[in-house]
């Protein structure tokens, strides 16, 4: 039989190392200029700090790790006879591979709050795993980059990234860029202003794929996530 790896996952030559080395390190000298330090996570997490954060979409996607030794041994007989396997999960795996880099670095800030110096800059480049359907450009397997800044509530942070972000494309000769700029509070707000603020997640997930599915797309969702009707003809001019 001949040797394969999983969908959604790739080998990397050289070269492609090489290349992505160069980029991460252009990336890495410009977050240390703009003050930010580096940590790293674990590649998985307890189940209970990913579980619940992504939506119910978000969580359907997140790659369940068994449990050691005989991870049947502590399942409900009543659960593995129904083959309820939304209930069996938690019983079976406590733990998941890391779905994004926020939720773990969220994670970090609660749990070494005592030991960091507010605000805090942070970067970290690391892999991250989804359950996604593998297609063009779309991998189980990826590297995520991110910047973040805690503990402060300055509008002159969004400046900085911006410039950052201007300071990495500038630096990679990366030509005819556009920076896009979202805040959750402004999506918070419209989700309020339509009623549908009990469904913030499920409004702001489906919205997310406008560009993919389009108009008709996002709608069609909305309504299926228990979204009004009166709600989405509120929020449809936005749509263009």
């Amino acid at each position: 039989m001949k040797p394969s790896i999983p969908k959604g996952t790739r080998d990397f030559s050289s070269t492609e190392v090489a290349n992505r080395t160069y980029i991460i390190n252009t990336m890495k000298n410009a977050f240390e200029t703009y003050g930010f330090q580096p940590i790293e996570t674990p590649s998985f997490e307890n189940s209970s700090t990913l579980m619940g954060k992504y939506g119910e979409e978000g969580d359907r996607l997140i790659f369940k790790i068994l449990n050691s030794g005989d991870y049947l041994k502590k399942a409900a007989s009543n659960l593995l006879q129904q083959k309820d396997s939304l209930k069996l999960t938690s019983q079976i795996s406590e733990k998941a591979l890391r779905y994004d880099l926020t939720v773990p670095f969220a994670r970090y800030v609660v749990q070494h709050q005592n030991e960091i110096t507010f605000p805090f800059k942070r970067y970290q480049i690391q892999p991250v795993w989804r359950a996604d359907r593998p297609q063009k450009g779309r991998f189980r397997e990826f590297f995520q980059c991110d910047a973040d800044v805690v503990g402060s509530k300055s509008l002159l942070q969004e400046v900085d990234f911006i410039q950052l972000y201007d300071t990495i494309f500038t630096s990679l000769k990366l030509t005819g860029t556009t920076i896009k700029i979202n805040n959750r509070k402004i999506l918070s707000g419209i989700a309020e202003v339509i009623g549908a603020q009990d469904k913030l997640i499920d409004f702001t997930v489906a919205l997310d794929k406008l560009d993919k599915i389009g108009a008709t797309g996002v709608q069609k969702e909305m309504l299926e996530k228990g979204i009004s009707p009166e709600a989405i003809d509120k929020v449809t001019p936005l749509f263009k």
